[in-house]
């Protein structure tokens, strides 16, 4: 693409620095970019289709409108499979129009539209041209309200779209003239004139009737060339003068709708991995309390791990703090934990206490049920941190003793508790160690 028009070079670099920021953003915790691989695989792809001035070009439209046959007519070569068989494109397929000194430029074909039992290929085919640069939307007669309907769409995603009547064999000159008046007066407020164009991909044979020399009539059929002649020319044109605005229009559209959608995707996987990471920590505080026979070493390990945890959920969010921050953090969730919850946390500092004066049994009993209430506490601390770093390091306008408020009020403590009850003793069970039998 041969374009030396500064604006449209701005454009590109623009669109070029805003996916780079987008995929090398450092604040994304490498855990959340691996949970989201593919959307920044996409990234990645789209980046490069910019940096090496790729154009792609995609075929869009009903089944049997011939969007194979167009591709193969404009490209020379049969690359693209063609059948009478419905549903023969099944996936998206790519080639390279080699054609003059443009090699960036790439015909992609798409499954048809308005396929019986064809809900997952529309999707891939929706999807192939919301990521294009430019949209060929095939047809073979006048647009039905199906494709009027998906028309709409396609435009409301801003997509720059050329309207191909295929078949055009089919037709009359007179008839031509009436069937493209009557599309432009549907799409006009979309499609500019110029933009609706005729061509024939894959022409009917012709019958030929000739005379022998004893005067009998023979019939045969003649193939007949197909003409995509003011398409290619329609098409170059929109190259060489609307190239780069088109590449530079697509990728911002494209970072603007990815940006957004990984915004959401990062929330939510970074909710996932923290509800991942606090369960984690809470089965290890859960068992290390419950095999821990003294009180004392048992609140140590307790607030060491919550301190772990808080630090791994710091990072998860991208706002690293330090073992002292984090610790500093879970002093103030447990003043509000204790002036909320003052006497619960007296019973299991008390049932602390109970396992130095006991043996067996009772010990195990006892360190069960300290367990499941460690498991509890280090749960609301999670998901109270969790709140915190998720409104970027800040309690917000609710401060800390609302958030840990709502947090002990939507919990079912008693739920809670009995479910790691039985996960400790599942877990001392598989270890070999002493469970409760009762």
């Amino acid at each position: 693409m041969t374009i030396n028009a500064p604006q449209n070079t701005d454009k590109l670099t623009l669109a070029k620095e805003s996916l780079s920021q987008l995929l090398h953003d450092k604040r994304v915790p490498s855990s959340v970019r691996h949970a989201l691989k593919d959307d920044y695989a996409k990234l990645g792809d789209m980046l490069g289709r910019l940096e090496n001035e790729h154009l792609h070009i995609v075929a869009f439209g009903r089944v049997s409108v011939g969007k194979s046959s167009l591709l193969n007519a404009l490209i020379g070569e049969k690359l693209f499979s063609v059948s009478v068989l419905h549903g023969e494109t099944t996936q998206t397929r790519q080639a390279e129009w080699e054609t003059r000194e443009t090699g960036g430029v790439f015909l992609i074909d798409t499954p048809g539209i308005n396929e019986a039992f064809g809900q997952a290929r529309e999707q891939i085919a929706m999807e192939a041209a919301q990521n294009a640069d430019l949209v060929l939307f095939v047809v073979d007669s006048d647009v039905t309200e199906t494709e009027m309907q998906t028309l709409r769409a396609l435009i409301a995603t801003a997509r720059p779209v050329v309207l191909v009547i295929n078949k055009a064999d089919q037709y009359t000159q007179a008839q031509q003239v009436a069937l493209k008046q009557s599309i432009s007066d549907k799409v006009s407020a979309w499609v500019k004139p110029n933009n609706i164009v005729f061509a024939c991909a894959s022409p009917s044979a012709q019958t030929v009737i000739s005379i022998d020399a004893q005067g009998n009539e023979i019939e045969s059929q003649r193939s007949r060339p197909t003409d995509v002649d003011a398409l290619k020319s329609r098409l170059w044109e929109i190259i060489q003068t609307e190239g780069k605005t088109l590449s530079a229009l697509n990728a911002s559209l494209f970072a603007g709708n990815l940006g957004t959608q990984l915004g959401h995707k990062i929330i939510q996987a970074r909710e996932t991995l923290g509800r991942e990471t606090i369960r984690l920590y809470c089965i290890s505080k859960g068992i290390a309390v419950a095999l821990n026979p003294l009180p004392v070493a048992d609140l140590l390990a307790a607030a060491a791990i919550d301190v772990g945890m808080v630090y791994h959920l710091s990072r998860i969010y991208g706002l690293p703090m330090t073992k002292s921050e984090s610790g500093t953090l879970i002093k103030t969730i447990a003043g509000q934990m204790l002036a909320l919850y003052g006497t619960f946390w007296a019973i299991h500092l008390a049932s602390s206490a109970l396992k130095i004066s006991t043996a067996g049994v009772s010990t195990v009993v006892t360190g069960i049920a300290q367990g499941s209430v460690a498991w509890y506490s280090t749960l609301v601390v999670g998901e109270a941190a969790q709140a915190y770093l998720a409104q970027g390091k800040s309690w917000g306008t609710a401060g800390p003793k609302l958030v840990v408020k709502k947090i002990l009020a939507d919990l079912d403590k008693d739920s809670v508790i009995q479910n790691a009850k039985t996960e400790i003793k599942r877990v001392l069970k598989s270890s070999g160690q002493p469970g409760e039998t009762g």
